[in-house]
Parts: C-alpha cells; structure tokens; sequence
C-alpha cells in the first residue's frame, strides 16, 4: 500500500513557475515508477511526466517537453515537478501516481495509487 500527497499548487500568472512535491508512504517507494497527470473541467485525465524508480529514465507530455521538469528523491520518498514557462492551458487538477515496476505507462489506469491533487492555475 501507497500513500501519496501532493503539494505546491497555486496560481500563477502565465510564463511563471511552480513547483509541485509529491511526498509518498512505504518503504518500497524506488521500486515504483511516478507519474504526474492532470485533469482539467469537463476533460480527461492525461499524462504530463513519468520517471522510473531509478530515475534514469523519463517521459514528458509533447506539450510541456523543454518547460517541466520531473525529478525524485528516493531517500525523502518524493517526486517532483517542476514547471516553468506556464500556460493558462497548463491550467489543472494535477495528480501524483505509483505504478508497479516496469515498462513506463502514460495511461491513467496502469496506475496504482493516487494522491489527492493540487489545483494549478495559471492566468493569461
């Protein structure tokens, strides 16, 4: 079992940064590989980053490649993300997820266990 919470949300005007931690429970937190979605109204939950249990490996989104950055410190048992170069479409509820070990998942149901999300807003 997984416990995930999510920080660091907030508003922002557009081309500002945020940052958002996700902190985890567990004493087996690097064998999961993490992922961040997002969820605006009236849309589907979609994937912004994922990054194995290693670190070594990770995938972004096409439409935040080069602006977010996803990170993890196995020792504290947090992921991180951060976004700069903020969109008003960057605009969401975003989400921490665990998946088992493996081949790196991009869909929402691959996924385990989830936080609680952390609503992103960004201004134009």
């Amino acid at each position: 079992q997984v416990q995930l919470v999510e920080s660091g949300g907030g508003s922002v005007q557009a081309g500002g940064s945020l940052r958002l931690s996700c902190t985890a429970s567990g004493r087996t937190f690097s064998s999961y590989n993490m992922g961040w979605f997002r969820q605006a109204p009236g849309k589907e939950r979609d994937v912004v980053a994922v990054i194995s249990g290693s670190g070594r490996a990770t995938y972004y989104a096409a439409s935040v490649k080069g602006r977010f950055t996803v990170s993890r410190d196995n020792a504290k048992n947090t992921v991180n993300l951060q976004m700069n170069s903020l969109k008003p479409e960057d605009t969401a509820v975003y989400y921490c997820a665990a998946d088992h070990p493996g081949a790196i998942h991009t869909i929402p149901w691959e996924y385990d266990y989830w936080g609680q999300g952390t609503q992103v807003t960004v201004s134009s």
